[in-house]
């Protein structure tokens, strides 16, 4: 079958739960992800024909489109700050916020002029480590350790580093059982110096907050990564910054994305701990999404 012939298939039969355009993303993710052609290959060859096992492989990516699955684990993987990732049902989907929350860090240290130090980089909850892999990727310099909850997901993580290039050390740790009374856990992350840079992009959505999000999130992305209990939706802020303390340097920068719906009490846990140059910066949704702050 020609793939002009087959991508009308595709749009017809997905046509009911997506709309054009994304159903035409969907086509050239598949188109490139199977063959390794892009857009303008099958404008120049429209004549190209699919082949009967890679048919049945796209028959197998609508019927899981079907299910509302993201194409990301359909494919199992993504792409961010151009850099391949694989992603899992153990990891979240990288987010365009997530990427805009990276780049701003990026051009904050391409300014700050460090005269071809080390920087110390903490990414806390790293997922799928495409913050911290990122930032080893552009930040010259740059040593950079990153911990996780789950072993799954360090997994994703090391491979993804690997497949990037880049030297990440990942470590399974729970941020919020790490206690600066405790110097064996502390050291665990900054194996004896302090950090110039935390980030994290923590669990931070409530769960009144369910409602608004989109059915395949809920049913497909790991709820531990996502959710917080509604009596304390910042629990895992004041954890980081308790630690931060003790592991951040003098004037160290600590970068978060938050809930959109909670900037201006985020802020304020932040001052309640003498964080200083506090900003609270928009995503290009114009939503409240980043905090970028220094430590005293």
């Amino acid at each position: 079958m020609l793939f002009k012939s087959y991508k009308i298939i595709f749009q017809q039969k997905l046509s009911d739960l997506y709309d054009k355009s994304e159903i035409e993303a969907f086509f050239y993710l598949v188109l490139e992800n199977f063959h390794g052609l892009k857009r303008i290959d099958l404008a120049l060859s429209p004549d190209m024909v699919i082949d009967g096992l890679h048919l049945k492989k796209w028959k197998n990516v609508i019927k899981l489109l079907k299910t509302y699955m993201p194409i990301q684990y359909v494919l199992g993987e993504t792409e961010f700050c151009n850099l391949p990732f694989e992603v899992t049902f153990d990891t979240l989907i990288p987010r365009p916020e997530t990427e805009e929350l990276v780049q701003l860090i990026i051009r904050n240290e391409s300014k700050a002029n460090r005269g071809g130090q080390k920087i110390n980089i903490l990414d806390l909850g790293t997922g799928s480590g495409c913050i911290a892999i990122s930032l080893a990727k552009n930040i010259p310099n740059s040593e950079v350790v990153a911990i996780d909850i789950s072993n799954k997901a360090i997994e994703i993580a090391e491979k993804n580093a690997k497949n990037n290039g880049v030297s990440v050390y990942f470590a399974k740790a729970n941020i919020l059982d790490l206690d600066n009374s405790n110097e064996n856990e502390i050291s665990k992350l900054n194996m004896g110096v302090k950090f110039d840079l935390i980030v994290s992009n923590p669990p931070y959505v409530r769960n009144i907050e369910k409602d608004q999000i989109r059915a395949n999130v809920i049913d497909f992305e790991p709820h531990l990564a996502l959710f917080v209990e509604d009596s304390d939706p910042l629990i895992f802020y004041r954890k980081i910054l308790e630690l931060s303390q003790n592991i951040l340097k003098p004037n160290g920068k600590l970068y978060f994305e938050i809930n959109q719906y909670l900037g201006r009490e985020t802020c304020q846990l932040l001052e309640k701990y003498n964080f200083k140059n506090i900003q609270l910066k928009k995503d290009i949704y114009g939503n409240d999404r980043f905090i970028e702050c220094s430590i005293n």
